[in-house]
């Protein structure tokens, strides 16, 4: 397994150019992974207090229009 100090060091050692197509590369692959995440959040009811809460807040008047 790559410890993070080698990956570090790899990345620290990329061409201009790679690093860029790197940081394209992993910002795609971190929104997917957050993206999975909330998804699997949603799917196990884990932010139903939290929708809840907005739609009391905004049956009660206390929300704002943009």
């Amino acid at each position: 397994m790559t410890s993070i100090s080698e990956i570090e060091i790899a990345v620290a050692n990329l061409s201009r150019q790679d690093l860029s197509a790197f940081r394209d590369w992993f910002q795609e692959f971190d929104a997917d992974a957050w993206d999975r995440q909330l998804e699997a959040d949603v799917s196990a009811g884990r932010l139903d207090m939290l929708a809840e809460e907005a739609l009391r807040d905004l049956r009660e008047g206390r929300c704002t229009d943009l």
